[in-house]
């Protein structure tokens, strides 16, 4: 068979002007998804990778069995009770999804979870939901909605076939095991039962793809005789509701990247008119929770005015624009992140000095009792805490070395729980690794935290594959990955750039990497890559970095900006044809995103900023770049698969080795089913140590 030629897209020059700028885009036509040509070229693209990749099948074979034999692939998660009820999922070997079943309580005040085997139904065991037996004849599934009603009677669950997050909402008897006629089209997921489980609240997506209606459906009638509860006509603005743990409340939240606004209604009458918390102010953001002290409603709300690193405060449920009382009083040196009320109890979740914390809080002190524990480095976090009145609350703890691990603490005795620890099967020991957090000195002066994970016995430069993303806020905490263990194991350091535009240092760490500072977040990431040169960690041809999404943007602006200091770039559903996605407001949720990026094309100077550092616009041919590998999937709303597929294109215009990957039934989660996105990360990990030098050496 003869030797494919990398695709060379068609030149078809479409112009564009803003600002007085004229831009000749010469790829713009790959955008026409249903265009027969437009998929002969990706098709063309997944020949051209599979050929150049074709060689190191084995070792994606090893490294897929690797992922596979470390996994216990018949399993239960920690059963989480609700109501008279005990829920758990299953997983199966062979089985690509997950099994959700449930066992009745048989101690009303027994909160000890149940043993259950792991493999094998449970006695009483009902299975609820078999995401498999809902996956049969559909190339993607993904599972959206999922909520038993209050009496445990009815489940409604949204499955999207498609990967275009739009989810289909049903409903079944769980009595029968049947699906009643209800069926919700077009849902943006965190569909919810009123609690007396005779309706239900979902919400609803623009053609931008923007959740921006929320709805009341009663349960047994027609979808077109639902009854519109709030809509958001700011572009902006994207919606969300749900009850509270108290279950006397909707809460109806309004947002974009910098403003809040929350209504609320009594759960029992829900189309009366919804009350305004406080009135949206733009750059003040916050959220509600409802809590009862001395049989009195109050409200607490976690909020950002005049408090960037936000603060806690509590008003009557009657008279939320009160002069609020100070709960939890701002602090520049802890970023408070969330909180949650019980009957008896307030949890906080917070972050200082670069890491996660939880703690119990006296809500009339404001005290907090902070929960500690024992590594450098480590993520934790309070979940699956559905129960109003539970005396046992549960965490979620892990690191770079410890898999995930779920625990409860009891509130009568203050003990803790170990309830399960991720099984890791085969020789995996904890203290064969080491993890370390390093600080980086961008080049004014401000000094980024690296996270690093290693084998203890290397010693010198060797390969190290570094992690970066750097935006909305979202903070890359340490954790643990099975995946990972491949590399690690082949001597390959992996390491965190948690550059500005992440939320791991506070607000300011955000606001420093967005916008017209974008541009921080691509020097940090440089300034970490030649920190670890520097420090001995690794070498320019020893160093390969990855990051998707947004994470993709910044991977494209550093092979535009120091392209010498990588052997190769992953990279994916990436972001990298920013300023045209930005510039049109009719694509998918752009105006929501002109909050973070800045506004283009009402703006002369972001367009200017942005243009100065969007990956398509900045390929520069004198450059010598390295390997690339982007993947994609045609279905992603997200970041459409035209930005890598041009950015390729034009990469490949300027002699760079790059190659595509097209997911052709996929959405921006990419594949779906475990063992498809187990292979899909044994993809990318072989073609990560081919780059590295390590493919040849590895024993078959």
């Amino acid at each position: 068979m003869a030797k494919l030629s990398a695709p060379r897209a068609q030149t078809r020059p479409t112009e564009r002007t803003h600002h007085g700028d004229t831009v000749v885009d010469p790829y713009e036509w790959l955008r026409e998804k249903d265009s027969p040509e437009v998929i002969e070229h990706l098709e063309a693209e997944n020949a051209f990778t599979a050929q150049e990749t074709d060689h190191l099948a084995a070792l994606r074979e090893r490294i897929f069995q690797e992922i596979k034999g470390r996994t216990l692939e018949t399993d239960l998660s920690v059963p989480t009770r609700a109501g008279d009820w005990w829920y758990y999922g299953r997983s199966v070997e062979g089985r690509q999804y997950g099994i959700q079943c449930r066992v009745p309580v048989s101690d009303a005040d027994d909160w000890t979870p149940p043993t259950l085997p792991e493999s094998g139904a449970a006695p009483g065991e009902q299975i609820i939901l078999d995401a498999n037996v809902e996956a049969e004849g559909h190339e993607f599934f993904s599972l959206g909605s999922f909520d038993v009603s209050d009496d445990g009677s009815r489940l409604l669950y949204g499955v999207d076939v498609e990967g275009d997050e739009r989810y289909t909402v049903r409903v079944r008897d769980l009595a029968t095991g049947s699906d009643l006629d209800d069926e919700l089209l077009g849902t943006a997921g965190g569909a919810e039962f009123s609690p007396d489980a005779s309706a239900i609240v979902y919400t609803t997506v623009d053609e931008s793809w923007r959740p921006d209606t929320v709805h009341l459906h009663r349960v047994g009638t027609a979808q077109s005789a639902d009854v519109v509860l709030f809509h958001e006509p700011d572009e902006r603005f994207w919606v969300g509701a749900g009850f509270t743990r108290s279950r006397a409340l909707l809460l109806i939240e309004a947002g974009s990247s910098v403003t809040s606004e929350t209504r609320s209604v009594p759960a029992d009458a829900l189309t009366e008119e919804a009350r305004i918390v406080w009135p949206r102010t733009e750059g003040v953001e916050y959220s509600v929770e409802h809590r009862i002290a001395d049989g009195a409603d109050r409200l607490l709300i976690l909020h950002n005015r005049d408090a960037p690193d936000f603060e806690l405060v509590e008003v009557p449920l009657d008279d939320p624009l009160q002069e609020p009382r100070v709960v939890v009083p701002h602090s520049s040196e802890r970023r408070l992140e969330d909180v949650e009320a019980f009957a008896t109890v307030t949890t906080v979740a917070y972050r200082r000095d670069g890491l996660t914390r939880i703690g119990l809080l006296d809500a009339t002190t404001g005290d907090i009792e902070e929960l500690g524990f024992d590594e450098p480095l480590s993520s934790v976090g309070w979940h699956g805490n559905g129960e109003w009145s539970q005396p046992m609350l549960r965490f979620g703890y892990g690191s770079l070395v410890t898999p995930s691990t779920v625990l409860e603490l009891d509130l009568r005795s203050g003990e803790r729980f170990v309830r399960k620890q991720q099984p890791v099967l085969g020789d995996y020991d904890p203290a064969r690794y080491e993890q370390f957090r390093e600080w980086a000195t961008a080049a004014d002066g401000t000094r980024v935290p690296v996270s690093i994970v290693r084998r203890r016995d290397l010693e010198g430069p060797g390969p190290l594959h570094l992690y970066g993303y750097g935006s909305y806020e979202a903070s890359m905490d340490p954790s643990f990955s099975i995946a990972r263990l491949s590399m690690l194991d082949r001597g390959v350091t992996f390491a965190i750039a948690h550059v500005r535009g992440g939320g791991e240092l506070g607000r300011h760490w955000y606001e420093d990497g967005k916008k017209l500072r974008k541009q921080n977040s691509f020097s940090d990431f440089v300034d970490v890559a030649d920190h670890l040169i520097a420090d001995g960690w690794t070498t320019a041809g020893q160093l390969v970095a990855e990051g998707g999404s947004a994470g993709g943007l910044l991977m494209g602006a550093v092979a535009n900006r120091a392209p010498d200091r990588f052997a190769g770039i992953l990279t994916g559903v990436p972001f990298v044809d920013a300023l045209t996605s930005i510039l049109d407001p009719s694509l998918p949720l752009t105006v929501i995103e002109w909050d973070e990026w800045g506004d283009p094309l009402h703006d002369a100077e972001v367009y200017a900023y942005m243009k100065a550092y969007s990956p398509y616009e900045n390929v520069d041919p004198a450059k010598q770049y390295p390997r690339i590998l982007a993947t994609t999937s045609l279905n992603d709303t997200r970041v459409l698969y035209v930005e890598p597929a041009k950015w390729v294109a034009r990469l490949r215009d300027a002699g760079a080795p790059a190659l595509l990957k097209i997911e052709m039934s996929a959405g921006h989660g990419g594949v779906s089913g475990r063992y498809n996105a187990w292979k899909e990360r044994a993809e990318e990990l072989a073609w990560l140590l081919d780059v590295l030098g390590l493919a040849e050496t590895d024993a078959a």
